[in-house]
């Protein structure tokens, strides 16, 4: 399988080096040629089968004949060693037809654990196969960071770089990061909101030079095998429910589009999905966007669901291609009046396309108080404020259409955010004790300003494939 930019003045690649290249040399996203076909039979056959089995059998066509099924059976069995929970990705009931996918039983308590276990290791057999050292930047909203830096610590070929938003993540998010002391993790806290870290990460890889003399590599959402992983459990989700004989709508809390088109992707892949729901707090661009058509983000909120305080939505751009016609040249377009007049307007067709497959609620910071509470009240089933804002969206879906079961992505474990949660039901969640343990330790972490060049000069610096 190859590879294609979305803005379609990059070579095609193969898997192995759209893994190691994140974002497109000329600023777009690496998207397949065509995706794989999933027959009935095939999703029916992962009813039972262990969620390691599984990944390696979704994920093994987009991966270009690279490596052997063995191989890569022995890195998903590998990436959910570290996982608390027998089922990797279990289901919970908590109301008639609505159910929550809980994602946050990794080693870092958060849904991305799920991609970025199975990415450190990919990346680091292509490192070690090709002989070479990469750095890694990534910026967070809150859960990317601490799930890189678990899954690329203390590895001999790889430096890690994370920015964070300085002050706009909560405490448990930011120490996850800044107590980890191996040597090849640095973490920045950059004075500004994540779409400024964003911005500088998406600078830093259109940096050629830059990105030739520290072997940038990505693993932001923006990186295709981020993508490919997460749709693994939207396959496992609907085969407990029914799939392929059975229809599910899926309700995710959304803030850089990468976990809701996974589900997209997984749709595409012939998985029987009705609705998408997007769920966003108050930085409500997407759900903006499906309404009025216009895209055009605000200044950013800070709010209690952090990880979704986003106003620059980047995978958006991968399904803007697909109801485009795959055209590049309209995907320039678009974000060249983007990066010009601050916004464009979705063309007609395109809407419509959206529009017949994905719902986007709004969900406000009362709201979302009022359904931990209410969750706990009637369920007794304690949320995080992420996964607030997809069950209120699921509730809404529900209301519309009640014989079609929705599933709640639960993308952060409650105990992450425990005075979000103590505001809603009056009692702080306890964070499982071997996490809370490796909390405990001294804080390590470098502020700097809002500037893409004093980044850049922070990590060559530091990058040990600068000086190879």
């Amino acid at each position: 399988m190859r590879y294609l930019s979305t803005r379609g003045e990059a070579a095609q690649l193969g898997f192995d080096d759209v893994l190691l290249a994140g974002l497109a040399v000329d600023g777009g996203l690496y998207t397949p040629l065509a995706y794989p076909h999933v027959a009935p039979v095939d999703i029916a056959a992962l009813a039972g089968v262990p969620y390691a089995d599984a990944a390696a059998r979704l994920i093994a066509p987009f991966m270009s004949g690279t490596i052997g099924a063995d191989l890569l059976r022995a890195q998903t069995e590998a990436a959910c060693a570290s996982f608390r929970h027998r089922a990797i990705a279990p289901l919970s009931q908590i109301a008639d037809n609505l159910f929550v996918l809980e994602l946050f039983h990794g080693p870092t308590l958060a849904f991305k654990d799920l991609a970025m276990q199975l990415l450190g290791r990919m990346m680091n057999d292509v490192l070690e196969r090709r002989n070479l050292r990469a750095t890694i930047v990534g910026a967070t909203s809150g859960d990317t960071g601490a799930a890189a830096i678990e899954a690329f610590r203390g590895l001999e070929r790889v430096d890690v770089f994370i920015l964070y938003p300085n002050g706009r993540v909560s405490d448990v998010q930011r120490r996850q990061m800044t107590t980890v002391a191996d040597d090849n993790i640095h973490v920045i806290a950059l004075e500004g909101s994540f779409d400024d870290a964003q911005n500088i990460l998406k600078r830093l890889f259109r940096n050629a030079p830059f990105r030739e003399s520290v072997r940038l590599a990505g693993v932001n959402s923006i990186n295709w095998a981020r993508i490919v992983a997460q749709t693994v459990y939207y396959f496992t989700s609907a085969v407990v429910l029914g799939a392929p004989h059975r229809h599910l709508s899926y309700a995710v809390p959304t803030g850089n589009f990468g976990d809701v088109l996974a589900g997209y992707v997984a749709k595409r892949m012939g998985l029987p999905i009705d609705r998408l729901i997007v769920a966003t707090n108050a930085n409500d661009l997407l759900a903006r966007a499906l309404e009025t058509g216009r895209y055009e983000p605000r200044g950013v909120t800070p709010t209690q669901s952090p990880s979704m305080d986003i106003q620059v939505s980047s995978n958006f751009e991968r399904l803007l291609f697909d109801v485009t016609g795959r055209d590049p040249a309209a995907i320039r377009a678009l974000f060249a009046s983007l990066d010009q007049s601050g916004g464009f307007d979705i063309p007609r067709g395109p809407l419509a396309a959206i529009r017949s497959e994905f719902d986007a609620h709004s969900v406000n910071e009362a709201a979302t108080t009022d359904e931990i509470a209410r969750t706990f009240r009637d369920a007794d089933y304690v949320l995080d404020p992420h996964t607030a804002t997809g069950v209120r969206a699921a509730r809404a879906r529900l209301a519309v259409d009640p014989a079609t079961p929705v599933v709640a992505l639960a993308t952060a474990h409650p105990a992450k955010f425990p005075d979000a949660i103590e505001r809603a039901i009056g009692a702080r969640p306890r964070l499982p004790a071997e996490i809370a343990a490796r909390l405990e330790g001294a804080e390590r972490f470098t502020v700097l300003e809002n500037d893409a060049a004093r980044v850049a000069a922070y990590i060559a610096d530091r990058a040990r494939a600068a000086r190879v």
